[in-house]
């Protein structure tokens, strides 16, 4: 076994070679003047199995087109097998046609990593379940749910706590983690506008007096997000914390969280964020390496990887 970074998420990578006690294979990848990326593998990889990590994150098309070469070019170097290890799976927004003649890129990501050549993919928390059925190989969707519960056990004294889905869409993975802390779920109702755009309809549930969590997979602009902690504090809410799985923080979505109303976020690294978020003192992250080198230590064992999450 061995393992591959690309440019996209370099200290995640060197923390998972770390756990698995590994080093990262050698290798260039850089870009010719005019755009172009340039891969090369600098050592012999024949009959080796590859875990290339490469998140889809911004710029999500240079980061795709990176993963999509260094598949290829281990494809060509003799790789016994290769598992795509994508903490952040980009374009997974657009899983269906919700309106006319509009793509659906998911499928498209999905079609792509599979004829470059990987054998298997490794991901986290996608944004929507039935995308492991896009791809004709397994993929093996790992949740972040576990750490975010037992961070919320140690650091959360305050035992009236409710955990909140900032849409319909997201019940399952709070009503997930309110199973595993043994607490009540409460739904924000919103509604879009327009892409990018949110506004809280309504607060399905009791949150008066009580600790907030909202978990979500994604927090992009950060609008959601802030706009159901402002409609919680406004129905009595006690404090509002949120746990993320991907921390994407477009544009200004720093600043306007930390003038925000959310006592703490806390995010994972499977984007890395370090110089965007080390100003601001109610943004947290969680690393994410030890769950993902252990599922590739199981991987490459032949072991189970949905036993992690028992």
């Amino acid at each position: 076994m061995k393992l591959l970074s690309g440019n996209s998420n370099k200290p995640l990578s060197k923390k998972i070679a770390k756990f698995l006690k590994s080093k990262l294979v050698n290798s260039s990848i850089r870009k010719f003047s005019d755009g172009e990326i340039y891969t090369e593998i600098n050592e012999n990889i024949r009959g080796n199995s590859i875990f290339i990590i490469q998140s889809i994150s911004s710029p999500a098309n240079d980061n795709l087109m990176e993963l999509l070469l260094c598949i290829d070019a281990l494809k060509r170097s003799s790789a016994k097998n290769i598992t795509a290890v994508i903490p952040y799976f980009g374009y997974a927004r657009q899983d269906r046609k919700v309106v006319p003649r509009t793509s659906i890129s998911a499928k498209l990501v999905s079609n792509l990593i599979t004829k470059a050549g990987a054998d298997r993919v490794v991901t986290v928390d996608l944004h929507a379940g039935q995308i492991q059925g896009f791809f004709d190989l397994p993929v093996d969707n790992l949740f972040s749910t576990p750490i975010f519960a037992r961070h919320i056990k140690k650091k959360i004294k305050n035992k009236n706590l409710i955990c909140i889905a900032p849409d319909v869409g997201g019940t399952e993975r709070a009503r997930a983690l309110g199973k595993l802390l043994n607490v009540g779920l409460a739904i924000v109702d919103k509604r879009r506008p327009k892409p990018g755009q949110s506004q809280v309809m309504n607060v399905i549930g009791n949150v008066k007096d009580k600790t907030c969590i909202i978990v979500d997979d994604i927090i992009d602009s950060g609008g959601t997000i802030i706009n159901a902690a402002k409609a919680l504090k406004d129905r009595g809410a006690k404090e509002v914390f949120v746990y993320i799985s991907h921390g994407v923080l477009s544009g200004d979505a720093v600043k306007k969280i930390k003038k925000s109303m959310i006592k703490n976020l806390v995010i994972t690294d499977t984007i890395d964020n370090e110089e965007k978020v080390k100003s601001a003192k109610n943004i947290e992250v969680l690393s994410i390496s030890s769950l993902m080198g252990e599922a590739i230590k199981r991987i490459s064992n032949s072991t189970s990887v949905s036993d992690l999450f028992k």
